[in-house]
């Protein structure tokens, strides 16, 4: 696939760059709207006949069945699937599911989790394949159907690496007492630039900055750990981000705040470029951060903390009233006759001297913090779900710098010790994303751990759909390894 005009920054994926779909379109009403003032019932539209398909040549059959043979290279299935030649309308519906899969996703928004809360943007096939048919350019209808993201195709040529690994039998696994050639040659298998006088130092730093590992360049517990993932697992990782890759729009607005919540990376785009980063604290395994897209509408300054009745009744009301008002905090009354807790705004608040609004359904948002030292972890997947920042007052100052009475101002704002909102000059889109494997230009593939266990079974909800859509596919002769 050869399309340089769409390729945008391939090597900016470990800073969170990527793509969310546009929300899913609301459903029409079930009953038929009353016209304003009339009183009168407005018909419904009548539903408009699908699009037809024009018959398919024998070439273009043979070229279509041809092309349904490579859905495993496009990370639709672990491994490919062999059917016998198809015809006739079974092979017009295995054309419009494949490029529904390679559009929108393998996966249906129904089988979502709530907490992934992207939706891909309605996508009706038939369309361009008639077009395609009736004009003979099937081969380029099927290449526009996929991201036109470099970071959906990096993966591609990526995976296609790990599955010919697989099907040469893998990697074999290291130890502590493995000889530096067993060592050096096992890393070579992901990274072909390793070389046979380099410093075995330096190949293993490489291999650690890869998999987002401090780099001491010895052969440590977590190396070994990350070095000894199955080839398996890479590919299901792989398969998992194509297919989030899926769920993204074909364009990006040009200002954005991009997280990485794997990765607990913060990127600042302007004109579609990246000015700042950063790292974040994103949540833990047991309060893990959504993914979704937003815009951030306003910043507050010196912001008080109202604690979330789940954290107040786990980790705050235990330690008692005389406890936590000895600590700053207020108990104060609720409209129903509860109680709920609040942080006042100061130096020890939560969430520091600034948070980031924008509306989203988990009560999520990005802030400063009082606690800076868990920003020289290379672990920093630590909070309730919402995301920390590391240089929050750089970002707040960019994002209010086209307003002339905000420019330069935002500290001068925090000195003043008020709380107060401050409304951007023009709201700035915001992206949480799940990026836990992306490629370089060689199809260097780096992984991060899957703090939240969404990649494997990602990857098992894609193997169900494919299997679903197609359930007279057989398995190769390639045999599986769980």
């Amino acid at each position: 696939m050869n399309r340089p005009h769409m390729i945008r920054f391939p090597l900016l994926a470990l800073l969170g760059l990527g793509a969310v779909p546009l929300a899913a379109q609301t459903p029409p009403p079930a009953v038929a709207p009353t016209l304003p003032g009339s009183g009168m019932v407005q018909p419904i539209p009548a539903l408009r006949p699908p699009v037809p398909i024009p018959p398919l040549s024998p070439a273009q059959e043979a070229w279509a069945n041809d092309w349904l043979k490579t859905g495993a290279a496009q990370g639709l299935m672990a491994r490919q699937k062999a059917t016998g030649p198809r015809t006739g309308p079974a092979l017009v519906n295995a054309l419009l599911d494949r490029a529904r899969a390679l559009s929108t996703g393998r996966v249906d928004t129904a089988d979502f989790l709530d907490i992934w809360a992207l939706r891909p943007a309605a996508f009706d096939p038939r369309p361009g394949l008639a077009g395609a048919v009736a004009e003979d350019r099937l081969d380029q209808w099927a290449k526009n159907l996929t991201p036109p993201w470099a970071g959906y195709e990096t993966l591609r040529m990526g995976l296609a690496r790990y599955e010919a690994i697989r099907d040469q039998g893998g990697w074999p696994g290291l130890t502590a007492a493995s000889t530096p050639g067993a060592v050096r040659t096992r890393i070579a298998m992901e990274d072909p630039s390793v070389t046979a006088d380099e410093k075995l130092a330096d190949v293993i730093q490489r291999a650690q900055r890869r998999y987002g590992l401090n780099p001491t360049g010895t052969l440590d517990t977590r190396t070994l750990a990350a070095l000894n993932v199955s080839v398996d697992d890479r590919i299901a990782a792989i398969m998992a981000n194509m297919e989030r890759w899926r769920w993204m729009p074909r364009t990006l607005p040009v200002n954005r705040v991009q997280v990485n919540i794997a990765a607990a990376v913060l990127t600042l785009f302007e004109g579609d470029q990246p000015v700042t980063s950063m790292r974040a604290v994103t949540g833990s395994p047991t309060n893990q951060t959504p993914m979704l897209s937003s815009s951030i509408h306003s910043i507050v300054v010196n912001p008080p903390w109202n604690v979330p009745m789940s954290i107040a009744k786990r980790e705050l009301f235990p330690k008692g009233r005389a406890t936590l008002i000895k600590q700053g905090y207020k108990i104060v009354k609720t409209p129903e006759g509860g109680e709920r807790i609040v942080q006042p705004a100061g130096p020890n608040s939560a969430l520091g001297r600034l948070k980031f609004d924008f509306n989203n359904p988990f009560a999520v948002y990005l802030h400063d913090t009082p606690a800076r030292g868990k920003f020289a972890s290379y672990d920093r997947l630590a909070s309730h779900g919402c995301i920390r920042l590391e240089k929050p007052v750089a970002l707040a100052e960019q994002m209010v710098a086209g307003d002339p009475d905000l420019n330069g101002q935002i500290q001068t704002l925090i000195d003043e010790g008020k709380t107060q909102r401050v409304s951007l000059p023009q709201d700035v889109a915001v992206y949480l994303l799940y990026w836990t494997a992306f490629a370089n230009n060689d199809a260097v593939v780096s992984f991060r751990s899957d703090p939240y266990g969404w990649d494997k079974l990602l990857a098992q909800k894609i193997e169900a759909s494919s299997s679903r859509a197609d359930p007279t596919a057989a398995p190769t002769n390639i045999a599986s390894k769980d």
